[in-house]
């Protein structure tokens, strides 16, 4: 018999319904869904909604997620309900997609003891589980304004942007309501027993699975893998440089130090993660220059392939970051019109939401402005 999150079903979706921006309440196209289901309880220990199309970041969120105390999370939705399954899990099973073979997944799951086990290619039934789970939850969404139900022929002659009501955080709290209703529910594949109840009868029996207490350093070990060499001035990634105190003593000996390992959040590029290679830490490194805006790496590709267009053969970081602001105010002033822009000034609302943790001020500081004031990144669930 299975234990708690012995093993672990994780699959992802785009959700059967359209959102609305925050601003002006217009459609901006249809989110993701990513979730997690315990094969032993059919308990949802994690889930993540997003802007973003499946990527190895959306599943370092989704264990995120999974590996966390919900109640603060709950508290922050300012949602009512019991979601007690936690805790990190002994093994993956997911399919073969990319995001699921990426560095970052498997460095991620070798640094906290998570085995990985793949589907049979082309036999989708494996993974029936947590298939059957994400049925559930879109056919929940069909009763809500603004979907898409499950095809065109469905659908008929509904207009699901017209009737678009949500956002993507009210979306957040109406599944996780969901979620702790559908834990109270007698299921089929638990004899007719709630999952909730499976729950808590292993939970007393087996004890609770290891939770995390710091989701951030948790989701860090998750993010994409990017590789560069230190020099004097710190390190460049994708023509922006990245500059912290704590760098000191490690441009003395770089020479003798190769490539290093660097984490980097899509959603957040104003601050990378080294990897000391001596103690096995993560170095925090913001942007060299404090006053540049958090901007996503999407954004950051749109500006780049712009200024190519341009016929800009060699980039710089002041041309780069010149770009994305002409492209910011365009997309502001097609807000009204166009559900690109919306969707585009959505991702980048929940960017300046989170915001970059300003660092403590170095005793020379290696740029002329000072950083701008931000809130902690200790939210993570957002984007």
């Amino acid at each position: 018999m299975r234990g708690l999150l012995d093993r672990v079903q994780i699959d992802h979706t785009p959700a059967d319904l359209i959102v609305v921006d925050d601003f002006h309440r217009l459609p901006i196209g249809r989110p993701y869904v990513t979730a997690a289901i315990d094969e032993a309880t059919r308990c949802v220990p994690g889930m993540v909604i997003t802007l973003e199309a499946p990527s190895a970041t959306s599943v370092g969120l989704c264990l995120a997620h999974m590996a966390i105390d919900k109640r603060p999370w709950l508290e922050r939705l300012e949602v009512e309900a019991l979601w007690p399954m936690s805790g990190k899990p002994a093994q993956l099973y997911v399919d073969n997609a990319s995001e699921f073979k990426s560095e970052a997944l498997r460095r991620g799951c070798e640094q906290h003891g998570i085995d990985i086990d793949y589907r049979p290619p082309g036999r989708p039934h494996f993974g029936g589980v947590v298939e059957r789970l994400i049925g559930t939850m879109m056919t929940m969404l069909h009763e809500l304004p603004g979907t898409t139900f499950s095809n065109t022929r469905e659908r008929g002659l509904y207009d699901s942007g017209a009737k678009a009501v949500l956002t993507l955080g009210e979306l957040q709290r109406w599944m996780a309501l969901s979620v702790a209703c559908y834990h109270g529910q007698p299921h089929e594949g638990l004899g007719g027993r709630t999952p909730a109840g499976v729950w808590a009868e292993r939970a007393a029996a087996q004890g609770t699975p290891r939770t995390v207490t710091n989701e951030t350093a948790f989701l860090i070990d998750f993010l994409p893998v990017i590789r560069r060499s230190l020099t004097r001035t710190g390190f460049t990634v994708d023509h922006v440089q990245y500059y912290a105190d704590v760098l000191r003593p490690l441009i003395a000996c770089r020479e003798h130090l190769g490539r290093f390992v660097l984490r980097r959040d899509p959603r957040d590029i104003s601050r990378i993660w080294a990897l000391h290679p001596e103690t096995g830490d993560y170095l925090e490194v913001p942007y060299r220059t404090w006053s540049r805006p958090a901007i996503s790496v999407w954004e950051h590709s749109a500006a780049m392939a712009r200024l190519r267009e341009q016929g800009r053969a060699e980039i710089d970081e002041n041309a780069l970051f010149s770009m994305v602001e002409q492209m910011r105010r365009i997309t502001d002033t097609a807000t009204a019109t166009s559900r690109k822009a919306r969707r585009n000034t959505e991702r980048r609302t929940k960017v300046r939401a989170r915001g970059p943790a300003p660092p403590d001020p170095p005793p020379t500081p290696p740029a002329t402005a000072a950083p701008a004031a931000a809130q902690p990144f200790e939210v993570i669930e957002q984007w």
